[in-house]
């Protein structure tokens, strides 16, 4: 019997969410924590600074660096936002912004500040021209910035409570992968804007929360043939079960979308037909991509699967699953499984990440299996020169 194939294309009624944003903290000022002369302020600020929640304090030993003068009592280490082991005082993980009464930003970013993890030698100041603008000392856990609140870009103002207020801004690069229909990242993408408050005795070291996310919408259409598109919630809970599989134990129902992501957090994604009994029929997926927006012709676009096989020019490739008799479904060749990797498109001209939702399609097809056309998808390596290319730049 010749091969028969009905095309269906269909807008999945699921919007991720991703974004990764500067945590949100307040920060006693103190005289710079690197050096011996680090003393407390005679007065303290009005707003007690929050204890480091104890998840930003599990540090393996090598990890840590001293914050503050050797010596500092636990509430002495605790009003300067860090952690404290019973001997020494050190950063979390987290964002430090510590202001000396000489007029000096101290800045500690740690790389587990974000999810994914951030590259802390990518995070520099808008403005590095000068020369100790740059980070003065680092791990590949840590950078630490230290510089006066007249430099670096620095900008001046005075608000209605009558504080001298100095602020900067403080950003990451991070790598972009450039497609003909899109770009996209997969990079934390770091911004932080903070200040310095001067009054009389009194400075206040702030960290301002950047790059909110919006509440997205769901968005769901109807196609010919009765094709739903869902995503997996299922998490290993025992020894031994593998992530793959315990992922497409349970699904997102309607009322969970949108869903929020982080940066390259795996997507499972399952396709499959409903209302059909007919053991022989195969689904294939032609291809599935990405937008911002609900409209799937839309630009930009990001191709996840091409002719059922993962877009050869993704630096994070989409990981297909096989299914066969032992997954457990009725008819494992109405189902098709694959994994992303959550990503944010990225504007065409400046390459800034967008704050954009990001929608999933598929284009799908029912296939008969015939002597002549198994169904079965052949996925082979990367041709040397594809027709589609695609370059990653870092930014």
């Amino acid at each position: 019997m010749p091969a028969m194939m009905a095309l269906l294309q269909r807008l999945l009624g699921v919007v991720l969410v991703c974004g990764v944003c500067a945590q949100q903290y307040w920060r006693q000022p103190q005289k710079h924590p690197l050096t011996p002369t680090f003393q407390k302020p005679q007065q303290q600020s009005k707003v007690p600074p929050p204890a480091a929640p104890l998840h930003e304090c599990v540090l393996e030993e090598a990890e840590k660096i001293q914050c503050g003068a050797p010596g500092i009592t636990v509430d002495q280490c605790q009003d300067i936002s860090c952690c404290f082991d019973g001997h020494l005082c050190y950063y979390g993980k987290a964002v430090t912004v510590q202001c000396t009464r000489d007029g000096q930003f101290v800045v500690v970013v740690a790389r587990e500040a974000t999810w994914p993890p951030l590259d802390v030698n990518s995070v520099s100041l808008l403005d590095p021209n000068e020369a100790f603008c740059g980070p003065v000392d680092g791990t590949s856990a840590f950078a630490i910035f230290q510089f006066p609140v007249t430099a670096c870009g620095t900008t001046l103002k005075q608000n209605d409570e009558g504080y001298v207020v100095y602020e900067n801004h403080m950003v990451s690069s991070y790598e972009v992968g450039i497609g003909p229909k899109g770009s996209i990242t997969r990079d934390s993408h770091f911004e932080l804007l903070f200040q310095c408050r001067y009054l009389g005795t009194t400075v206040e070291g702030l960290v301002l929360e950047v790059n909110p996310v919006p509440p997205p919408m769901s968005v769901a259409a109807a196609g010919p043939l009765r094709v739903e598109l869902r995503l997996g919630k299922g998490q290993c809970v025992s020894k031994g079960c593998l992530d793959d599989v315990a992922a497409y134990s349970s699904f997102y129902s309607s009322s969970d979308y949108p869903i929020s992501k982080v940066l390259r957090e795996p997507v499972y994604v399952e396709v499959r037909l409903l209302g059909r009994s007919d053991p022989n029929i195969v689904l294939n997926l032609e291809r599935c991509w990405a937008t911002s927006n609900p409209n799937p012709q839309s630009v930009p676009q990001w191709d996840l699967l091409v002719d059922g096989c993962p877009y050869p020019d993704d630096r994070y490739l989409t990981t297909v699953i096989p299914l066969d008799g032992s997954s457990g479904l009725e008819y494992p060749t109405h189902y098709k499984r694959f994994v992303s990797r959550m990503f944010s498109f990225v504007n065409s001209d400046t390459y800034a990440p967008q704050k954009d939702t990001v929608f999933i399609h598929c284009a799908t097809a029912v296939c008969y299996p015939s002597r002549e056309n198994s169904c079965e998808q052949q996925c082979h390596r990367q041709s040397e020169y594809p027709l589609n290319f695609s370059c990653w730049v870092m930014l």
